[in-house]
């Protein structure tokens, strides 16, 4: 099993930063790739970023290629997700999940561990 917790939401203005943070336990943690969805009002989930165990291997969604960076700190089980240049339609509930091994999925069913999710606001 694996936990996720996710951190670092509230309401920011346009064309501000944010940062999130996911932390996972559980001994099933190691070794696994990691990704964040989110899901706005009356739509679908989406994929927005994933980094496989080493780091090495990174995609992003298209929407937020070159505004956002996922990185991972393995030493502290965390996952993040820095959010620059936030957009209105940037807003979102922000999902952070852990799926399977190699390299890192773009799909919610390749996703098995997910959080609970931390508002993200953005303002015009």
């Amino acid at each position: 099993q694996v936990q996720l917790v996710e951190s670092g939401g509230g309401l920011v203005q346009a064309g501000d930063s944010l940062r999130l943070s996911c932390t996972a336990s559980g001994r099933a943690y190691s070794g696994r790739f990691m990704g964040w969805f989110r899901q706005a009002p009356e739509k679908e989930r989406e994929f927005v970023s994933g980094i496989n165990w080493s780091g090495g291997v990174i995609y992003y969604a298209d929407v937020v290629k070159g505004r956002f960076t996922i990185s991972r700190d393995n030493a502290k089980n965390t996952v993040y997700l820095q959010m620059s240049s936030l957009k209105p339609e940037d807003t979102a509930v922000y999902y952070c999940a852990a799926g399977g091994y190699g390299v890192p999925g773009q799909y919610s069913y390749e996703y098995y561990y997910w959080g609970q999710g931390t508002q993200v606001t953005v303002s015009s």
